[in-house]
């Protein structure tokens, strides 16, 4: 086998540990809390809050409303019960009366409309909480798929690893060198030769650089450098 073969099959094995590592980082970057999960759960503690804001305030209303019913009744009793006879201290407590039970109406009022939002707000909290256990779901779902491929693609680099340290033992040290270099500045290092042409740069070749790459030498494209590999 020629070197430039050599230097070839072992650029493929690069590739594939290149394409390993970058699917590896992707998976690892997806690792974690998605976008969808943090929406899914700041919508359902935002709604929570809603509903926890609208039934303390029902209980505030509850015992104003209480409040004012105990004062309506002690009012009546001394209204109707005989013991207060003064014409005027009658007509003060009669405003009274009337003043709270309209207070008490106008607090009922408020507390039926917030009894609507309280359940219209239990009726969201339900959706977005059956909303977010769907969306938990998938996502566990996905780390576990993520964490498997992360694991084969690792096992599959480590063997490629072997691969690759095996090749290069294989190759002269100043030629693997000149590789390196190339696959850093150019990406790939060994250009297949097609029909005269470099497929590196996709320039026809000089018949007497065609001739010595046919030969078995390490030949470079004059156009772009890299090694070329005749099939």
């Amino acid at each position: 086998m020629s070197v430039a073969s050599q230097l070839f099959e072992l650029q493929e094995v690069d590739l594939q540990v290149e394409a390993r590592e970058k699917a590896v980082r992707q998976m690892t970057a997806e690792l974690g809390e998605s976008d969808e999960l943090r929406r899914a759960r700041n919508g359902l503690v935002e709604e929570q809050r809603r509903l926890d804001g609208l039934t303390a305030g029902q209980r505030s209303l509850e015992w104003e409303i209480d409040d004012i019913s105990s004062k309506q009744r002690n009012f009546e009793k001394d209204l109707y019960g005989g013991r207060i006879r003064v014409p005027k201290e009658l007509s003060s407590l009669q405003q009274e009366v009337a003043a709270l039970k309209g207070r008490r109406t106008q607090l009922e009022d408020q507390a039926l409309a917030l009894m609507e939002q309280i359940e219209s707000s239990r009726g969201a909290a339900s959706r977005l909480k059956a909303e977010l256990q769907t969306v938990e779901a998938g996502w566990r779902a996905r780390q576990d798929d993520l964490n498997r491929g992360i694991e084969s693609e690792r096992q599959l680099l480590a063997g490629l690893a072997l691969k690759q340290q095996e090749m290069e033992r294989g190759i002269d040290r100043l030629v693997l060198q000149t590789y390196q270099t190339l696959r850093r500045q150019k990406g790939t290092a060994v250009a297949r030769v097609e029909q005269g042409i470099c497929r590196g740069c996709r320039i026809s070749l000089p018949s007497s650089e065609l001739q010595r790459a046919r030969g078995g030498s390490l030949v470079q494209c004059s156009s772009c450098g890299r090694i070329l590999y005749l099939p």
